[in-house]
């Protein structure tokens, strides 16, 4: 019964992920909920302008040349590289003038949301994976507590140079029945 079900779970897995692969959702035609683009954008350059005006107006406090004069000069270019970026960026800006992310599956926007968000899913998964390779090792040792409390920094490295492959490892480990536990391995409390 239980290797049934779980040969059932892992099949809608891999076709689920099979569908994700092949299947992208489709570009809408309408209008992105009234945004335009970030350069073309009034209010967007009312930001800047406002910005920029408040650093100035706090530059005329000091001497010029003072360094506290250069440190605002230098964030008035950091404040204008910033607003050039996303303008440039092809950001759409709102009427309160401010950039907004586009999460609606469009690959032209697919630079705000989703290449961050697999890059953030990609990273937390290869801490994961590294974090349980070290406590499964720590398992084996003669005093796995003490290995979990301090860590062996040689080992713990040698686990995040190679966790980067996660990935595949996670899969081979799917695929060979390894990376599920057993259901009588599993501890229920009494209830």
């Amino acid at each position: 019964m239980y290797l049934e079900r779980r040969k059932l779970v892992k099949n809608w897995i891999s076709i689920l992920l099979i569908l994700n692969l092949f299947i992208l959702p489709s570009t809408a035609k309408a209008d992105v909920a009234g945004l335009k683009l970030c350069k073309e954008s009034k209010e967007f350059q009312r930001r800047l302008d406002q910005s920029v005006k408040k650093l100035e107006t706090r530059i005329k406090k000091y001497d010029a040349g003072s360094p506290p004069a250069l440190a605002l000069q230098k964030q008035i270019e950091k404040t204008q590289n910033r607003f050039d970026r996303y303008g440039n960026a092809g950001l759409l800006c709102g009427t309160d003038g401010l950039p907004h992310l586009i999460t609606d599956g469009r690959w032209n926007h697919s630079g705000e949301f989703v290449i961050p968000g697999i890059f953030f899913l990609y990273i937390a998964g290869w801490i994961g994976w590294v974090g349980r390779s070290y406590v499964q090792w720590a398992r084996t040792t003669d005093k796995p507590t003490e290995k979990e409390i301090i860590i062996d920094v040689p080992v713990a490295l040698s686990f995040i140079t190679t966790g980067f492959v996660w990935p595949f490892s996670a899969f081979k480990e799917f695929t060979s029945n390894k990376l599920i536990a057993p259901a009588d391995e599993i501890t229920v409390s009494p209830r």
